[in-house]
């Protein structure tokens, strides 16, 4: 049985009506881009890709396994033949519908088929465990195209699973290749009800705070994660992060939207009253869905889709008016550190945290990404703690915080460009040649190497 998926026939080929014609000219083969030696070395070498529709055999099969198995939450003999049929075409491109499919299936023989057919159709040895992951991992890694109507189709399958998605998953500047369902449902309550309980990771609007000396339920080697706007100081405890994921605060004067994405290490601050004229501001929520194991966030108000490392909207009405948040700086550190630099510093109440105390970083996520993210650039390793920046001429860079904490506790100057590095409460921040913050945080080096792929590597 297919989990969850329980959109009807009707609805869905309605839907599949709508994509662009499958069915073309014989499909011919062109090689695939070259590769980086890294991704080869990892991966292989990347299989012939085709070019243009199918052939009406090939339609005919991708109706069955496919549209037909879906509409109806159900897979037979009729199936078990046309994904044979699929799988033997020689058409990568349809591997990423079987990824798609795989990441809602339950039961391991229909998991069996989909993973062989997969990797039947991208020449790779099938996987005997975390099948959706090594499967979606060579898509990424080998930059698979997409398949002909792949977006209706793909669309069809995520909102009958969670339907709260229909009305944010359209055509946009985002890859949505690259997206896949992190396990949890969307959190879409209207700003400021969070306060109600939500079968979601569930977001903190206008949250309580208290003074340092009243959070004694914080250990001196707790992370925190440390903002300062006009002059204002507030930590956001991990233990609460880890549980909310994104917080809507209002600090120094200034809204902000923060969003903590648990799988790649980061906190980020985000304005969210910068925007365009007639923009209401943007109410930041997680979607439950991932690209390259990076949460993705979106507004509930326009349901606008941002991409949540790079602060832009790329779906929506705030992606058609060109809205990109701008970031303040968030230090990682300690409670004992940040408030001991900053004593009047305000913290959020220990109840946000809902009686809960994770910690992702030294448990699930120890031995790596724990969903797909393809290739990650081979200069560190891939949970390493950087540092990064994007410099007034538009440059990402990433200093490795290890050997950057150690120079500037030895008095060395780190500088790029317009920016330098400080320590600032037991962390590291980067701020302009006037002092001025410029939205620095820390991430891991595989989240800050993939939306950024031309970052410079500060070398130490």
């Amino acid at each position: 049985m297919l989990h969850r998926l329980k959109l009807t026939r009707s609805l869905l080929l309605a839907t599949v009506a709508a994509m662009p014609l499958l069915i073309g000219t014989p499909t011919f083969a062109q090689e695939a881009g070259a590769l980086p030696d890294y991704i080869v070395k990892e991966f292989g070498k990347p299989p012939a890709i085709p070019t243009g529709g199918y052939s009406p055999e090939l339609e005919e099969a991708f109706q069955v396994a496919f549209v037909d198995s879906v509409a109806q939450s159900s897979w037979g003999r009729d199936q078990t033949v046309a994904l044979e049929q699929v799988a033997a075409s020689g058409d990568p491109r349809l591997a990423w519908v079987i990824a798609d499919l795989m990441r809602f299936v339950s039961g391991p023989d229909l998991s069996r088929q989909l993973s062989d057919a997969a990797a039947t159709l991208l020449d790779v040895r099938s996987p005997r465990r975390n099948q959706w992951g090594v499967i979606t991992d060579h898509l990424i890694a080998w930059d698979i195209p997409e398949p002909p109507g792949y977006l209706a189709l793909k669309r069809a399958i995520f909102t009958q699973t969670v339907p709260g998605w229909d009305k944010i998953f359209v055509e946009g500047e985002i890859d949505w290749r690259l997206v896949s369902w992190g396990g949890v449902l969307i959190d879409d309550r209207a700003y400021d009800t969070t306060d109600e309980r939500c079968n979601c990771i569930p977001a903190a609007d206008n949250p309580e705070v208290t003074s340092a000396e009243e959070a004694t339920w914080l250990d001196d080697d707790d992370v925190v994660f440390g903002v300062e706007v006009n002059g204002e100081y507030r930590a956001y405890p991990r233990q609460i992060m880890e549980v909310r994921e994104m917080v809507n605060d209002t600090l120094g004067g200034r809204d902000l939207g923060i969003p903590y994405c648990t799988l790649c290490g980061a906190a980020q601050a985000y304005f969210t009253d910068d925007v365009p004229r007639g923009v209401k501001r943007p109410v930041l929520r997680t979607s439950g869905l991932l690209i390259r194991s990076n949460k993705v966030m979106y507004d509930i108000t326009s349901h606008s889709v941002f991409d949540t490392f790079l602060g832009k909207a790329v779906t929506g009405p705030l992606a058609k008016k060109g809205v990109t948040l701008k970031q303040a700086s968030v230090v990682t550190t300690t409670w004992a550190d940040w408030k001991e630099a900053h004593p009047e510093t305000t913290v959020l109440a220990e109840e946000l945290a809902l009686g809960r105390d994770f910690d992702f970083r030294n448990g699930r996520d120890a031995n790596g990404p724990i969903f797909p993210v393809g290739d990650v650039d081979p200069r560190l390793s891939v949970h390493e703690d950087v540092i990064g920046v994007v410099t007034a001429s538009g440059r990402p860079v990433a200093f490795q915080r290890s050997k950057a904490v150690a120079a500037l506790s030895r008095g060395k100057d780190i500088t790029f460009e317009n920016v330098r590095l400080v320590l600032d409460g037991g962390g590291v921040k980067a701020v302009s040649t006037d002092g001025a913050s410029v939205g620095s945080h820390q991430a891991f080096w595989f989240a800050w190497s993939q939306f950024h792929p031309n970052t410079e590597l500060w070398s130490g």
